[in-house]
């Protein structure tokens, strides 16, 4: 240990992540607080902290010995098709700045008298035990609505045409959808008024949508009782299918509100409300509503560019 203080505390600090991650997404199948919030700042604390205990270590080796740690777990996550490309970077300005902190505060405490393993490992197994207990009892409860509107150079009743269901909309330019993310196509409709059937087609299935509000040329809703996944992740080494994209994202139903607001002038305006049940929320939530944005703009401006050719 002594002659190899850098390599021991990485590979303790790989051991403690690893069983953490198998707990609480193997066995608990949740993607909570342990994962994005504890495991960074253990990635972060215990590589300077368990250093320290056996040699020096200046603040810059500190965070260079973190960081390093925090490389080989995700270098770890992709060659054994736990996790994609898309999803690390999207989680990566939180993982970061928690293993930053981390270790920050696993230097310092190596100054602290009061601090010593014993204390350490008794505090990090409550901080660990809690964050699972609140993972597993937590179950997001309210619908989170993104409403996104466009102006339509057309009357009402042509807006309405092509809402209900629209041709094919081209390849998309919009880098998000480069990603491997999941954008629509076209959608079609079986049947006619409420309890109608619509079929917004992705590039990775379709949405099953029956229509619950019928009221044209002014109000199309619908629930959602059938969903694609919503990304193709990406893994330079495998084809894989990680656990978060079945369930954790889940669209409940969604609506058209037409307004006219001039003689030739629509508000068209889309409604999707949805649960995201990975934590923290606040954070998931910036990255959903930014990509459902993109997805309503996308059929939004489809429908705004083929009403007004008409």
């Amino acid at each position: 240990m002594k002659k190899n203080p850098k390599i021991f505390s990485i590979l303790i600090t790989l051991i403690v992540s690893a069983i953490l991650g198998y707990i609480e997404i193997g066995i608990f199948k949740e993607y909570g607080w342990t994962v994005f919030l504890v495991i960074p700042f253990i990635i972060g604390f215990l590589p300077p902290f368990i250093n320290g205990k056996l040699s020096e270590i200046s603040k810059k080796e500190s965070y260079k010995l973190s960081f390093l740690t925090l490389g080989i777990v995700l270098i770890g996550l992709l060659i054994f098709a736990i996790e994609g490309m898309i999803c690390i970077a999207m989680s990566l300005p939180l993982i970061a700045l928690l293993v930053w902190l981390g270790s920050y505060l696993g230097f310092k405490a190596n100054s602290g008298k009061w601090i010593n393993p014993t204390n350490t490992t008794i505090g990090l197994f409550i901080i660990c035990v809690s964050s699972m207990s609140f993972d597993y009892v937590n179950e997001p409860e309210n619908l989170i609505p993104v409403r996104t509107k466009v102006i339509v150079n057309s009357n009402i009743e042509n807006v309405w045409k092509n809402v209900v269901t629209f041709d094919k909309i081209d390849e998309p330019t919009d880098w998000i959808f480069k990603t491997g993310i999941s954008y629509p196509t076209d959608a079609t409709i079986k049947g006619t008024g409420i309890g109608a059937i619509r079929y917004c087609n992705f590039t990775t299935g379709s949405f099953v949508e029956p229509i619950t509000t019928w009221n044209e040329p002014n109000l199309l809703q619908f629930d959602v009782k059938e969903q694609p996944i919503p990304m193709n992740e990406f893994n330079p080494f495998w084809e894989i299918h990680p656990p978060h994209l079945d369930g954790y994202f889940k669209s409940y139903k969604g609506q058209f509100k037409l307004t006219k607001i001039g003689e030739n002038k629509t508000e068209l305006e889309g409604t999707t409300w949805y649960k995201v049940d990975i934590t923290p929320e606040i954070y998931w939530k910036t990255w959903s509503d930014f990509i459902i944005h993109r997805i309503h703009k996308r059929v939004l401006n489809h429908i705004k560019i083929e009403t007004e050719n008409k």
